[in-house]
Formats: C-alpha cells, structure tokens, sequence
C-alpha cells in the first residue's frame, strides 16, 4: 500500500494526479469522505485515487474540480492519466489520434475504438483477460475524448459489414453500439460508411489499419498485431495505403445508404423478438 506522506508526484501522471487531488482538498479544509460526499462518491474512493491505487474518470475530475475551485486542472490533468494506462506499444496511437487533423480508418470486423460505447469495449477488452477491466474500459472510453474537441479531427471509418453482424457482448451490446454508430450519421465530422459483402474481393484485404494526417507533419500508417504496433511514415507505404483507401471508400456503400444497412441489420438481427 502507498502511504500518501510518501507519494511522489514526479513518479507518473497518475501519482500527479493523486498529488493534486489531495492538496486542492485539504486547501479545501474537507476530509475524503466529505469530499466524497459533494462529489456523489464514496470517501474511500476519494482515498484510493489519491493514492494512486485508483484511476479517476473524467467525470469525478469535473465534479472534483467544482467542488474544490480546482479551475479545471483535474479535467485536464485526467487525459494524460488515462493515455499513461494504455499498453507502452499503443500510447503513440493515441497521441496520433489527439494530434491528427484527419484520421482514416478502415476494420472488417470490429468497431473502431473511438466508436464503441462502454458495454461494447468491455465485451472486447474482457476476452481473455478480465483482469482491471472497469479501469481498461475507461482507458479507452478515454480516447472519445478528442471528439469533444473544439475542433475534432476529421473522421473516416470504413467498417466491415461483418462488424455489424459479429455479436459481441450479446445482442442487446450490438442493439446498443449500432445506434450508437447511427448517432453520427448526420455529424458532419464523423463520416462511417460499410463495406458490404456483395463487395467480394476489395482493397482492404491484407488488413485493417488507420491512417492519420496531420497540418504539417507527414501522415502516418498505422496497423496491429498481437500485443504491438507498427506505425510507419514510410512515403511509399503511406502512398499505397492512401490510395487503397480511395478504393474502399469506392467500393462501400454511401454515408446514408450505410446508415439504412445499419438499421436493417439492427432491426432484422438484434431487434426485440418475442418469447415463442
């Protein structure tokens, strides 16, 4: 256990964080548990984020910094906790998402991470390993955060039809992330469309991957393997992938005529059926 007189918080963004937390509160002249107590949450909790053993979620750092006149530092601080518990191989993708401008991205049989809800991640991240997982699913609801953004990157998503159709979490999970993807169909920043299986063979057969495009820097390819990653800004490689990515644009169905194959398969797939 980490005794608070002792906690260093140079030692990591969350140690920070728990520094911060405990000194905006007793400026404050509140133990944990009345603390915890304004913010709608217990004081044990208030304890165990201070000492780092607990990872705060954007919303109690919004609640925090109202109750203690914190001008915001714990919402802002809260990013760069989350983005440190991302596995070490994936924190680079996750600034590449907070720095590009334009990301394009192209899966056959799951949702994108910055498009799935929380019970659709958890379904995903408990596959095998069920271990911190409330904490794993935060991490990544995490990333989401760039769509609140004043000004958010430009989103393009080419997704499978077989990620429509995979039931993962169950059906009332997939009931729940497909009106979640026809929650965009109509923001001009979030552009999906599918790629369905009348395609046959199509320019995205060697895999998935995200291409991210930056104001000034050279865009970057990135595609996933078990446990790591593979960014590259190799001209070439970013050249082809661009260009593959015309292609499956192409070949998917439009941006409205994906949103009606989404309410078909939600409506013929995971809708209500009744109990024979």
């Amino acid at each position: 256990m980490v005794h608070i007189n002792v906690l260093d918080p140079s030692a990591s963004p969350l140690d920070y964080y728990g520094y911060e937390l405990r000194r905006h509160r007793e400026a404050a002249g509140l133990t944990q548990k009345q603390l915890g107590g304004i913010v709608n949450y217990t004081g044990s909790l208030v304890g165990q984020i201070e000492t780092a053993r607990k990872l705060p979620t954007p919303e109690f750092s919004e609640r925090c910094d109202a109750a203690l006149g914190a001008d915001g530092l714990l919402s802002r601080l809260v990013g760069l906790v989350l983005r440190s518990q991302l596995p070490v191989w994936f924190q680079q993708v996750a600034e590449l998402e907070a720095r590009a401008e334009e990301i394009c991205s192209f899966h056959s049989s799951m949702v994108h991470g910055l498009l799935q809800t929380r019970a659709y991640a958890r379904a995903v991240l408990g596959t095998m390993d069920r271990t911190n997982l409330d904490d794993r699913t935060e991490v990544r609801l995490a990333r989401q955060r760039i769509l609140e953004k004043e000004e958010p990157p430009q989103l393009w998503f080419v997704l499978g039809e077989a990620a429509l159709r995979q039931e993962i979490g169950g059906r009332e999970v997939m009931r729940g992330q497909l009106a979640h993807l026809l929650a965009y169909e109509h923001d001009p920043a979030v552009n999906i469309q599918v790629l369905s299986f009348s395609v046959g063979e199509h320019a995205g057969l060697q895999g998935p991957y995200d291409l991210f495009r930056f104001p000034s820097d050279p865009s970057i390819v990135y595609t996933e393997g078990y446990g790591q990653g593979h960014p590259t800004a190799n001209p070439t490689t970013v050249k082809d992938c661009s260009l593959r990515y015309d292609h499956l644009q192409a070949a998917a169905l439009s941006i409205p005529g994906s949103a009606e194959l989404i309410r078909q398969v939600m409506e013929e797939r995971y809708g209500e059926h009744p109990v024979a």
